[in-house]
């Protein structure tokens, strides 16, 4: 029998998707289940970009350029600028989601065998970029005790060798919610620049942050141009995860014409997406203002419902919609499971993220996991109800 390839083998199972044959299970048994597993909001798509689709006079669904549609990067560069980032449409190639924006990166700037440093936890994702790039993770380890704030720059400086390319972050965090400072993005600038490495900021989140803090991008740092690379996509800002719209934006030049490469040998990203895409970009602020506040009253009641629970530790997310808590529990994907398959509270259960499947470094994370506050105010209520109930149950 032919043999499966040693990276087809090595690829992880998504953490957050793995579970899903048991929540399916669940509900054909008639339970009801509560998703805190996923970042799918339930907020609406703005209305301007389904009309767009539903208006488009297309008679031939052609190719875009590979680089998107000129007139959605130039908008986008308006927008950026809008935002106080330094922006030019020859910045931006646009993508197939961004995680094609993260695969075109590590394909532009690394290596097989060559090493990329990400604090963790980190997006699950990111462990599934890397093995298809044969580009190997360093963990630099962050903390739930201090809100997973960013390592100290001796922990950097400790990991890099010459094999190392680039450090990753993700800004404000999946899975921890955390918003990185000003002064943290530049410590950051000053270990790339001296260490001659590249920075990727996955800035999908940027909307998403709280309590008057202010997101600081990698596009504002000066000096390091042709170190910094983001990542952005439409999935969250506009709850639109099915468009399947991101792109990678750099200053550097060889970067750029590198991903183009790429970018070339998968065509175009879709053509429909990006009529949408480009119309969201109308969307008025006062969307985002509604958007914020709901998000931030979600987090406050998570938050407050979860520190009521005996022996449960929650780090407060300042940004994204995510947030890590620790459970007296020995193994939270045995208790995930267990809640799928064999618990339900009035009919109803929970389904949740092991957080172990967002760390590299084995054993770490086993009694933690990501919980997404992407549900309105009173299921969020009632899903806490229910762990607190379970936990008892379990632990008994």
């Amino acid at each position: 029998m032919p043999k499966i390839s040693r990276k087809g083998m090595q690829m992880p199972e998504s953490p957050i998707r793995k579970l899903v044959p048991y929540a399916e299970g669940a509900k054909k048994r008639g339970t009801k289940v509560y998703h805190l597993n996923i970042g799918q909001p339930d907020i609406k798509t703005p209305e301007v970009a389904l009309n767009a689709v539903k208006n488009a006079a297309i008679s031939v669904l052609e190719y875009s350029h590979s680089a998107g549609f000129e007139s959605y990067r130039s908008k986008l560069s308006a927008y950026y600028k809008s935002h106080n980032l330094p922006i030019e449409s020859q910045d931006i190639i646009i993508t197939t989601g961004g995680s094609e924006a993260l695969l075109f990166a590590m394909g532009t700037v690394m290596d097989t065998e060559d090493e990329i440093i990400i604090p963790e936890p980190f997006y699950a994702n990111y462990n599934g970029f890397s093995t298809a790039s044969g580009v190997k993770v360093v963990p630099v380890m962050s903390s739930i005790e201090d809100n997973f704030a960013l390592p100290s720059i001796e922990a950097f400086e400790k990991l890099i060798t010459p094999k190392t390319k680039a450090i990753l972050i993700c800004n404000p965090g999946n899975p921890t919610g955390y918003l990185y400072s000003k002064e943290e993005i530049l410590k950051l600038a000053e270990i790339v620049k001296k260490h001659d490495l590249f920075l990727i900021a996955d800035e999908v989140y940027r909307e998403f942050a709280y309590d008057g803090l202010q997101h600081y991008s990698v596009m504002n740092v000066p000096g390091i141009e042709d170190n910094a690379i983001m990542i952005d996509s439409v999935s969250k800002r506009y709850s639109m995860c099915g468009a399947r719209i991101g792109c990678i934006v750099s200053k550097n030049k060889e970067v750029m014409a590198t991903a183009m490469k790429f970018a070339q040998a998968r065509l175009s990203p879709p053509t429909y997406a990006q009529i949408a895409s480009e119309a969201a970009l109308d969307t008025p602020k006062s969307y985002f203002d509604e958007v914020i506040t709901e998000y931030k009253e979600r987090r406050d009641i998570l938050v407050t419902e979860l520190n009521k629970i005996p022996g449960v530790t929650v780090a407060e997310p300042k940004g994204a919609f995510y947030c890590i808590a620790k459970l007296p529990v020995k193994n939270a994907d045995d208790f995930a499971q267990w809640l799928l398959e064999d618990y339900n509270f009035n009919n109803e259960t929970v389904m949740v993220a092991p957080a172990a499947g967002f760390y590299s470094t084995p054993g770490v994370g086993l009694d933690e996991v990501r919980i997404a506050y992407v549900l309105k105010k009173e299921d969020l209520v009632k899903s806490v109800q229910i762990l607190k109930q379970a936990l008892t149950v379990y632990n008994n």
